[in-house]
């Protein structure tokens, strides 16, 4: 595994400059996730990361060794990318075993390790099969099988899922997840746009914005103490509800953020805001509630079980104290 350490990192194509000076420590073995809009510079960070891209400035360190210049076979790194990039006339073990073939390890090394992987990732049984015999999920894993059986420091994953199904999706998360907890001594970085993906894998999430970090926490951390409105209205799905105008001057604030899970439906006695059901989901598990209650947008509400109101509705609600979210006007959270 390999600790990484990202100083004052910048990259420019010309006059654009794309990440614009980070500052990043990823821990040995912590599987850290790049979450932000298209085109905040988390594919860009990554190939920097991996020696695909060249750094403008800064420093880029594994376990306390610059490795600016280094060429990214040096680097200890595996990638594995959203498109498969396998061999359509290769076998799936011929795919997994080409970069050690070309690497002149011994036939029974190779042999050894693609078999490990393949039963690592419950492909063993494929092997003999060519891509185009295997399903999207089924290929997925045959690259991520030729990056393991690399045996690299670091693990690079740039949106691995976006090319899958919902349900493929799904499956292979939880693959990736579990091949951390089997794996670990290496370290793992995954792009992802998918906030999902990000909430489930990572030890870390850093929410990148305009080639910038915005911050950096556990799942946990980010939901529940965003450090600004970006990040806030980001993280969680579906988003965190935010009020403005009277609603927020009620609360001293510029902006009053609330998520769908900490409003309450109430007596009429108790109620902080009223309002219409304009429009509901059956979710199975989860119901939401969009109020029309005179803000600039409808308020979600999220309902565990049955579902207590329909569309015409008139409705009461309390958001619980504790979970409010004060932001000033610099986007900020107000103390």
């Amino acid at each position: 595994m390999a600790h990484i350490q990202l100083k004052s990192l910048s990259k420019s194509f010309g006059a654009l400059e794309v990440i614009k000076g980070i500052d990043l420590e990823i821990k040995k073995g912590e599987f850290m996730v790049f979450v932000g809009p298209s085109g905040c510079g988390k594919s860009t960070l990554l190939r920097l990361i991996s020696g695909l891209e060249q750094i403008s400035s800064g420093q880029l360190l594994f376990d306390g060794e610059e490795v600016n210049n280094l060429v990214p076979s040096k680097r200890g790194i595996a990638m594995v990318f959203q498109s498969y990039a396998l061999y359509p006339h290769m076998t799936v073990y011929e795919n997994m075993a080409f970069g050690m073939k070309l690497a002149q390890t011994t036939k029974a090394e190779m042999d050894t390790r693609v078999r490990s992987a393949a039963e690592l990732l419950q492909i063993d049984h494929l092997l003999e099969r060519l891509p185009k015999q295997l399903s999207g999920g089924q290929r997925q894993r045959v690259a991520i099988g030729r990056a393991i059986v690399r045996d690299p420091r670091v693990f690079l994953f740039d949106e691995p899922l976006s090319n899958l199904d919902a349900a493929l999706r799904v499956q292979t998360r939880l693959e990736i997840a579990k091949l951390h907890h089997d794996m670990t001594d290496v370290t793992m970085v995954y792009v992802t746009h998918d906030q999902v993906e990000a909430m489930t894998l990572a030890d870390r999430i850093c929410v990148l914005r305009n080639g910038e970090v915005e911050q950096v926490g556990t799942p946990a951390e980010l939901y529940e103490n965003p450090n600004s409105l970006f990040v806030a209205g980001f993280i969680g799905s579906p988003k965190m509800n935010f009020l403005t105008d009277r609603f927020a001057e009620d609360f001293d604030c510029t902006t009053l953020g609330i998520r769908p899970e900490h409003i309450n439906i109430t007596t009429a006695a108790d109620a902080v805001w009223q309002g219409k059901v304009i429009h509901a989901e059956d979710l199975g598990s989860d119901h939401f509630l969009f109020i029309e209650i005179g803000s600039s947008e409808p308020l979600i509400v999220r309902q565990n079980g049955k579902l207590l109101g329909s569309i015409g509705d008139a409705l009461s609600l309390r958001p619980i104290p504790e979970h409010l979210h004060r932001f000033g006007a610099n986007d900020r959270p107000l103390g």
